[in-house]
């Protein structure tokens, strides 16, 4: 499962805007004495085809654009996009079904279900979104080869190391038709070399079709994308190809 599903015969959509903000922000107890501007206005386009990095310091916002990306939060003013779909007026449901057809997540804390084993967690979220147990389980089996834990199909979270789970976790998310990739950290548990493996997984995938928006503070992963943008206080600093170092 190395490439994004798309129709027989065709070609996936190089090039066109997968995700887009416009002037996105999103402030935290608003209307209080000391609001919280944890992203202020940012403005950012990912296309089929593209890797995107951001980076910047604790605390710039790096994971609130990726939680508005994502939908799991809506922005309080300004406008998110994913794949043609404005996320700003959906409902709690449309925007859960949405993440399911078109966002794999990769969480900084994993979020692995606990009584689930490795394929049970990777084929789930296609479950809900009504494959047949089958093809799930198929999917799943394949999206764990994909990131080199096939071994650990059967296994529980709590019977594999954090490395393992990392790669159980970025398995789900490239499990299925997902066209847009979001990873926080996805590499944080893991040692450098199958860090590196990662990453190019990530890379492969978006390649086929998909985009990715991937939030790093490692330089080393940052060079896998194609354009680096750095945020300090919830905006904008800095935007602009990575070309030192690109291992490809």
């Amino acid at each position: 499962m190395s490439s994004v599903d798309t129709p027989a015969g065709a070609e996936p959509d190089s090039g066109a805007v997968l995700l887009r903000l416009h002037e996105a922000a999103r402030v935290h107890g608003s209307g209080t004495a000391v609001p919280v501007h944890a992203l202020n206005g940012v403005s950012l386009e990912v296309r089929v085809g593209e890797l995107v990095a951001v980076m910047g310091p604790s605390g710039s916002g790096k994971s609130t654009l990726l939680h508005l990306a994502g939908g799991l939060d809506t922005p309080t003013s300004g406008d998110v996009v994913v794949d043609g779909v404005s996320i700003a007026g959906l409902s709690v449901k449309a925007r859960a079904a949405l993440r399911r057809r078109s966002v794999g997540y990769v969480f900084q804390d994993l979020n692995l279900v606990p009584a689930l084993t490795a394929v049970e967690n990777v084929m789930l979220p296609r479950e809900l979104d009504g494959v047949s147990t089958r093809v799930a389980r198929q999917e799943a089996r394949a999206a764990l080869t994909e990131v080199g834990v096939e071994e650990l199909a059967d296994r529980f979270p709590e019977e594999m190391s954090g490395g393992q789970q990392q790669r159980v976790a970025i398995a789900r998310a490239l499990v299925g038709p997902r066209r847009l990739v979001l990873a926080d950290e996805p590499t944080g548990a893991l040692d450098s070399l199958t860090g590196e493996a990662i990453m190019r997984v990530l890379r492969a995938r978006v390649d086929a079709g998909a985009a990715g928006l991937l939030v790093t503070h490692d330089s080393q992963h940052a060079a896998w994308a194609d354009r680096v943008v750095l945020l300090r206080d919830g905006k904008m600093a800095e935007e602009a190809p990575f070309t030192a170092g690109f291992p490809r």
